[in-house]
């Protein structure tokens, strides 16, 4: 199984509009930062969780030729505003594209998309077989999540555990019964938006902490914001076994 980071930086990207720090003017690639999605690719299933407003340059700039599902981890614009152009999927594929959210972000994907979900059946119109999840595992094909509750703030996200590996974005508090599901993971991502406090992500030293508790093999950071710093200077600072993540890379699990 491949996974391949789509986007790793926070709901502005990197770089932001109209800004001149160094980090958003660094000519390093590794600083140029997509909203947060990642794919995933089994044997017999290609899986994107989140698909942000980035998502349609994010499938040509990784060649994404077919897609079976989206996998949503909260609604917030950052994580959903993308949906829309599944419809090149629809059509090349002539099938509809597996969704897979919870009962929370159903009704925003009806509020926001709410031609997809009306019956009228416009022609064009992106085609999803919506999938109700909650806390309880569920396979999509050999792929088998596990989903994690986390909070942003006092919204609750899902983040998924797969295999050895777990993918975590938008945490700031994370329970004990959650903690356990991840438990002997020996990949995890997780999100690090900065260096600052902030109410609703963990910052660098809460991202490393929670790393260490968690004790994972490997952990690469990511939803970063420019406010973190250049990729080049952080790196530098994190333990050898906590990296920056970055747009494109690609881990085989």
């Amino acid at each position: 199984m491949t996974i391949t980071f789509l986007g790793t930086g926070t709901s502005q990207g990197v770089p932001v509009i109209a800004c001149g720090c160094e980090v958003c003017t660094s000519p390093d690639a590794r600083d140029k930062r997509l909203r947060t999605s990642i794919l995933i690719e089994a044997e017999d299933k290609t899986i994107v969780i989140d698909s942000g407003p980035d998502f349609r340059y994010q499938m040509l700039r990784a060649k994404v030729k077919h897609l079976d599902a989206i996998v949503f981890t909260h609604e917030h614009k950052d994580h959903i505003a993308g949906m829309d152009d599944i419809r090149a999927f629809n059509y090349k594929q002539n099938s509809p594209v597996d969704v897979y959210a919870d009962a929370r972000v159903q009704r925003a994907l009806v509020r926001e998309f709410p031609y997809i979900f009306d019956g009228t059946g416009y022609p064009g119109i992106p085609q999803v077989i919506v999938h109700p999840i909650d806390l309880h595992p569920f396979d999509i094909g050999s792929v088998k999540f596990t989903p994690v509750e986390v909070l942003h703030y006092k919204l609750p996200v899902l983040g998924f555990r797969i295999n050895d590996f777990t993918y975590i974005t938008d945490a700031k508090t994370v329970s004990e019964t959650e903690k356990e599901k991840i438990s002997g993971t020996k990949i995890l991502v997780i999100n690090a938006l900065q260096k600052q406090t902030h109410i609703s992500h963990f910052t660098l030293d809460e991202a490393i902490a929670f790393a260490n508790d968690i004790g994972a093999e490997k952990t690469y950071l990511t939803h970063i914001s420019h406010r973190l710093g250049k990729h080049l200077d952080i790196s530098k600072e994190l333990p050898d076994n906590i990296e920056l993540a970055y747009d494109g890379l690609k881990l085989n699990i």
